[in-house]
């Protein structure tokens, strides 16, 4: 098992800021940058990240370990990571689940958490905007983050270095143009909250400046964390809807109660 935490300024996490994403918070689609509105909260937005550069840094811990598939879990050092399989693909399609993208012959697996450091809009309690709009690019500093370190991952052999040869400009890495992927946990193809613990007690959360809360979320809010992925079939999918029988299936290979993960899964249950 190989550990690396990391410290990024606000100036070296930013340049890796999805920033459709952020205009979306605020309402603003793809076409809306087009805009005079968005022009000028973008600008906004690059003052203040000026502003947050030097007071605030993000935080990152990443885990390379051993790994195998078993079934639909992913055993992770000899810890069971139980996963869940949809059961409502396209027709003609695989009903997925990410153990299909680790070997059960051995096979290496990423775990990782990002933060934007805790404080990041407080100071602006009295000013609504201003608390609004560092808030929002706090998470859109977590998340370019996780950018940033799934990039030295894949290109540092001192990491992983799966893909040494990747070169991708920043619209193509948001564009997800490379080998492997990153589903973080709530997610639509890992979107059991609760498994935050079994990462946590892997990975150390805490010296990415994370903690977990007895619900399973985690603070600061704009906070990262999941699996990173390097099999080239891998891609995004979502759970969809599960039925009662996979959920008990899936609580049994958790060592859980289903009423205590059903909480964690009750968008996805089918009634």
């Amino acid at each position: 098992m190989k550990r690396e935490v990391f410290h990024f300024s606000i100036e070296e996490a930013a340049p890796y800021i999805d920033w459709s994403y952020f205009l979306h918070t605020w309402g603003m689609g793809n076409a809306g940058k087009e805009t005079v509105t968005a022009e000028e909260l973008l600008r906004e937005a690059h003052e203040m990240l000026k502003y947050l550069n030097g007071k605030y840094r993000t935080h990152a811990v990443f885990v390379l370990c051993n790994a195998h598939s078993d079934g639909d879990n992913i055993i992770i050092e000899g810890t069971a990571l139980p996963l869940l399989r949809q059961q409502h693909a396209v027709a003609g399609m695989p009903n997925l689940c990410l153990s299909d993208f680790v070997s059960p012959y051995g096979d290496k697996i990423g775990l990782f958490a990002t933060s934007a450091e805790s404080g990041i809009g407080e100071e602006f309690a009295g000013d609504d905007y201003r608390r609004i709009m560092s808030q929002a690019l706090a998470d859109r500093l977590a998340e370019a983050t996780a950018s940033l370190l799934h990039l030295k991952v894949r290109t540092e052999k001192e990491l992983w270095g799966y893909a040494p040869n990747e070169k991708l400009d920043i619209e193509q890495l948001n564009r997800e143009e490379f080998q492997g992927i990153r589903p973080a946990v709530g997610y639509p193809s890992l979107p059991d909250q609760s498994v935050i613990f079994i990462l946590d007690g892997i990975l150390g959360m805490k010296d990415a400046a994370v903690e977990i809360t007895a619900n399973g979320a985690m603070l600061p809010h704009a906070s990262v964390s999941g699996i990173m992925l390097s099999h080239p079939a891998a891609r995004y999918f979502a759970i969809g809807e599960i039925s009662m029988e996979q959920l008990e299936d899936y609580c049994a290979r958790r060592g859980k109660p289903v009423e205590e993960i059903k909480r964690f899964l009750q968008r996805n249950i089918k009634e």
